[in-house]
């Protein structure tokens, strides 16, 4: 799949851990995991805003199109 999904490499730079990140966005670990492992194949825009808000970023910084 062309878009990346860079949620690990944002939780690395905030120092933020999944369970942290889990309770401020108020998903399940283990969905929260899957979006982590690059497994999902959809995002809510109302999920994305929440970790955007909970890491202070912009949703380029957790995903990215890369051409195959």
């Amino acid at each position: 799949m062309p878009i990346i999904v860079n949620l690990d490499v944002m939780m690395a730079k905030r120092k933020i851990s999944l369970n942290e990140l889990s309770a401020k966005v108020g998903l399940t670990l283990s969905n929260l995991s899957i979006l982590k492992t690059g497994k999902a194949k959809a995002i809510r825009f109302s999920t994305l805003e929440a970790i955007c808000k909970a890491l202070d970023c912009q949703p380029a910084d957790i995903l990215e199109y890369k051409e195959e």
